[in-house]
């Protein structure tokens, strides 16, 4: 397909790929319907090729979108979208869906700043059912969605697309088991390609496996069938009882039978990439009353050979490439890059796991977005992916933790929410040292507010026995790691950003952190920066830039959220006339609440250096920076760190507000 140039925002042109001749006309759902069923493998080829072309320039989610093109084209075919409800699981694989229902024209927007979203979501389009991001809550919604359509009495239908990967969550189960009770109109449709993010793990894999190939149905009826023949040939009290038998074990290793047990009508397993198969089935179902689940298999990456090769790697692609070979079209850097926080963690379990053969390590489904998998490959037998399973991680790190092992869990920090009661009862109550490597805390960029690692030190904090840190760089990050693995008191969490840390030079070996205790960065005048984490670089970068005028702002880097550390806070009390709290999380409950908590049942005379108090009797004024109460959409990190103010440029202004109402004189070298 040509490309064509278009101006966005009248500020950059960006290249932006022509539809094909039936493509171009579709607008909605509706344009489809005008198509004949012989044009949907046609319609099919384009739509996989526009997508190809778009992420190829702009990024995104790739290899499962392609993997449900035909599928996306049947359901928006046979349903009547918006009437129906069409509910995609995660939505790594909606691509398709938004380009026909209305965003093709925006669709180059797709992940940037105030573009489109990488998701379905409520307010971007009347044909985004449910807004999704996180696992496994597809059937759930769906189901609520049509005893809705019952009590109303519309008609309309809805479906529920859900991977493979997302089935393995304990909230599909608990919505298939209600589901099947309450015996509504749903159609579930289980895409199976084998795939989430990283290789599918656990028994539900193999059952699906099994039904795919039916491999083990085959070799077992055989045997079943073997037996049975000799059980009948010993007279009619054996043969009736064979009979039964035989309808028994038939029924259990029976295709779809785990489905058909939670009360659902089970149809497939069918080709997910023959579209007029896919379309008749979809007009049979539309007429089939109560639960019913269709089982399609596809292949995530579908029509993209790179990605059907190394479907992992081409789950998500932020660079542009060429869309025949795949290979990175990005220009190489000339600065050499720094790790990424993700690596660092990684590289730095290893090392502590030599160390230390009581170290096991888990994360739910996400290995090489943890960077686990080096602990994987170096010890196979103390490194686990759980699979999409976050309150299943907890307790499981927690019952290793029972039997003296220091349990690593990696996890995100927006898919560690899941885990909150666990948190509070497996772990917490029983004071279990496992320790919370909380990836991805802060905002995260282009996944948008499904993704944004906000809440994490607000629900954290009001949990007991548990330690809260953040390093500022890499070094620290390997040092808390240290400490965590060698303190056994409670447990630890320890968050850190999505992206590069400082690239600074690390030591070889490990030294211990004191527990509790902050660091100051750089002295100064009246103004003190309290930070908490790696967004304390852009105090670092301020600072340097006031002293370069002659106004010296002290930095300290807290390390700490619980305990807090009172001795520093004092000594900054002390000093300070105004104190900035900076997080990159949400400031309803976080790092700068605590500290104001503290500032707030302060008695100035109880702090012991009296002539340093002569001219203080109260604490300094707090000014606390960070998330807003508010959700925050997607775009690159210094791009909402930038719109909620506490980038560089909202801290200078910061600053700046508080030097306004003081004599220069007094912070002059």
């Amino acid at each position: 397909m040509d490309s064509i140039n278009h101006t966005v925002n009248n500020e950059s042109l960006v290249s932006v790929p022509t539809a094909g001749p039936l493509l171009k006309n579709i607008q909605s759902p509706a344009d489809l319907k005008k198509l004949s069923p012989t044009q949907l493998r046609e319609v099919s080829d384009e739509l996989r090729q526009f997508i190809i072309d778009i992420v190829s320039v702009h990024g995104g989610h790739f290899g499962a979108s392609l993997g449900v093109v035909e599928l996306t084209v049947a359901l928006h075919y046979v349903y009547n979208s918006p009437d129906d409800s069409i509910i995609w699981d995660v939505g790594h694989q909606a691509y398709g869906h938004k380009i026909l229902t209305g965003r093709r024209d925006q669709f180059h927007t797709n992940r940037t700043y105030q573009g489109l979203s990488g998701f379905p979501k409520r307010s971007e389009s009347e044909h985004d059912a449910f807004g999704v991001g996180h696992s496994s809550t597809s059937i759930s919604a769906a189901l609520g969605m049509a005893v809705a359509n019952d009590l109303d009495g519309t008609g309309n239908k809805v479906v529920a697309v859900i991977g493979d990967g997302a089935m393995t969550g304990g909230q599909a189960f608990e919505a298939l088991n209600n589901a099947g009770f309450m015996n509504k109109d749903v159609l579930v449709i289980l895409n199976d390609n084998n795939m989430s993010i990283d290789p599918n793990v656990g028994a539900l894999n193999e059952y699906l496996a099994d039904i795919t190939s039916s491999k083990t149905f085959n070799r077992v009826r055989d045997e079943i069938y073997d037996l049975l023949g000799h059980f009948k040939a010993a007279g009619d009290t054996m043969r009736k009882i064979a009979s039964r038998l035989e309808s028994a074990i038939t029924a259990a290793v029976t295709p779809g039978s785990l489905f058909r047990s939670f009360g659902f009508k089970y149809y497939g397993p069918i080709d997910g990439h023959d579209v007029d198969g896919l379309r008749k089935t979809l007009e049979d179902l539309k007429n089939v009353k109560g639960p019913k689940l269709l089982h399609v298999v596809t292949v995530k990456g579908k029509g993209f050979a790179p990605a059907e090769r190394e479907q992992t790697k081409w789950h998500a692609q932020s660079s542009p490439f060429d869309k025949i070979t795949g290979k990175s079209l990005a220009k190489p850097s000339v600065k050499v890059k720094a790790p990424k926080y993700q690596d660092v963690f990684g590289e730095a379990l290893v090392q502590l796991a030599q160390q230390n053969e009581q170290i096991v390590s888990m994360t739910p489904a996400m290995p090489s977005g943890s960077s686990l998998l080096p602990m994987m490959h170096a010890f196979p037998d103390r490194a686990f992916d759980v699979g999409i399973a976050e309150q299943h991680a907890v307790t499981f790190a927690a019952g290793l933790a029972a039997q003296g092992k220091k349990a690593f869990c990696a996890i995100y920090s927006t898919f560690l929410q899941r885990g909150f009661d666990q948190l509070v009862h497996d772990v917490a109550i029983q004071k279990l040292p496992v320790v919370f490597c909380i990836d991805r805390a802060g905002v995260v960029g282009a996944d948008g507010p499904t993704h944004h690692g906000a809440y994490d030190i607000s629900y954290l904090r009001a949990i007991p026995n548990l330690i809260i840190s953040s390093p500022l760089n890499e070094q620290d990050l390997r040092d808390m790691m240290f400490t965590a693995s060698e303190y056994d008191e409670e447990a630890w969490a320890i968050r850190y950003p999505r992206g590069v840390s400082t690239g600074m030079n690390v030591r070889e070996h490990f030294e211990s952190m004191p527990i509790g205790k902050g660091k100051k960065i750089k002295d100064g005048e009246v103004v003190a920066i309290a930070t908490f984490g790696p967004i304390g670089k852009y105090a670092i970068e301020v600072c340097e830039a006031y002293a370069a005028e002659g106004i010296h702002i002290a930095h300290y880097d807290m390390r700490y959220a619980k305990p807090l550390d009172i001795q520093l806070l004092n000594e900054i009390a002390l000093k300070f006339d105004h104190v900035i709290t900076l997080e990159d999380a949400a400031v309803v409950g976080g790092f700068g609440s605590a500290v104001a908590e503290y500032y707030a049942t302060l008695d100035m005379d109880s702090i012991a250096d009296t002539s340093a108090r002569e001219h203080k009797n109260h604490p300094p004024r707090l000014h606390i920076m960070g998330l807003p109460d508010r959700i925050i959409e997607h775009g690159t990190q210094r791009e909402l760190h930038d719109e909620v103010g506490i980038g560089p440029d909202g801290l200078t202004e910061k600053i700046a507000s508080i030097l306004a109402h003081q004599k220069v004189s007094e912070f002059s070298a």
